[in-house]
């Protein structure tokens, strides 16, 4: 195989997960699980918090984004309260994320550890600051390369790997009502690529990332939440993308819900929190560009654990 192919190659899939602001990955259910974004989050309810979640995108497209992820956080010395709904107290939070996502020949695999502080400013808004460190693994499987010399050296070669440090940083400020974020991710781009010196492997540049979320809760009736909210992604060079979404909860226990990503796809979205320990919710995507012709939308399913939660809490009080 020429020398100059595998370059090429990355190349060519760099510029595509960039054109789609997608060389981080895409999710639909961003706003049941902030802490994907944000590692602000860390730690903001009273329990610790445990997501699971399977994505396929643009199904039935060959070498389509697969996309999985775990994630886990938990508050320290938060301390306990009377009441069901009460003011957050000053606390620390840590936690661990990891996520895997495939398209076509390249895999790209994280694992970052988290922490963050979160301070009461008022008796209702309370503001907090996280950081996760860890590494990102870019991997290239040859026997998914198609090779038009059989006797090519890099037949049956296994992967080409390169691996790059991680930080991200972030900012909360929320209440029971509202919620404003800002947050950035892969910020080292790639200062932080380490690999064998002398080695041959290509590297995939990594793009620094921007989200910008908020979101508001409307209570018109005891039983009945709306719940408007927004996400901006920046990924320069490419353009901003929005997410507008709303969903409507019932009892604090049922949802379902909307979303628009400008230009890309409509989401459904439906979730119900089934007890005090699960809650599992599920999102479908029609694709809105031309990739409808040969894609049968995206399926995403997410599923939450509750451990430690002495309070038997149902509905999230900061993440709802």
């Amino acid at each position: 195989m020429n020398r100059y192919l595998l370059p090429i190659l990355f190349i060519l899939l760099a510029c595509t997960l960039q054109a789609k602001a997608q060389q981080r990955p895409q999710y639909s259910q961003y706003m049941v699980n902030n802490y994907l974004l944000n590692p602000a989050i860390t730690g903001i309810e009273d329990y610790a918090d445990i997501r699971v979640s399977h994505r396929r995108q643009w199904v039935g497209l060959d070498g389509a984004p697969v996309t999985s992820y775990v994630t886990a956080h938990t508050p320290l010395n938060k301390g306990a309260a009377s009441t069901k709904y009460h003011r957050a107290l000053a606390h620390h939070g840590v936690g661990v994320a990891f996520h895997t996502d495939k398209t076509g020949p390249l895999r790209r695999t994280g694992i970052t550890g988290s922490y963050a502080y979160h301070l009461p400013l008022t008796r209702s808004i309370n503001v907090s600051a996280g950081a996760a460190v860890g590494i990102i693994r870019n991997s290239v499987n040859t026997s998914d390369l198609e090779f038009t010399n059989p006797n090519d050296p890099l037949v049956g070669g296994g992967d080409f790997n390169n691996n790059v440090l991680d930080l991200n940083l972030g900012l909360w400020l929320y209440s029971e009502s509202f919620s404003v974020g800002v947050a950035g991710a892969q910020l080292l781009e790639d200062v932080g690529s380490f690999q064998a010196e002398g080695s041959r492997n290509p590297t995939l540049d990594l793009q620094r990332h921007y989200f910008i979320t908020g979101a508001y809760r409307f209570s018109p009736t005891e039983s009945l939440d709306i719940i408007p909210s927004v996400m901006v992604k920046m990924a320069a060079p490419s353009p901003a993308a929005i997410d507008a979404n709303v969903r409507v909860m019932y009892n604090r226990q049922f949802w379902v819900g909307a979303s628009y990503r400008h230009e890309d796809a409509l989401v459904g979205m439906v979730g119900v929190y089934i007890s005090p320990l699960l809650d599992i919710s599920y999102s479908y995507d029609a694709t809105l560009s031309n990739l409808n012709r040969v894609s049968a939308g995206t399926h995403e399913v997410v599923v939450g654990f509750k451990l430690l939660n002495n309070r038997k809490i149902i509905c999230p009080q900061w993440i709802w």
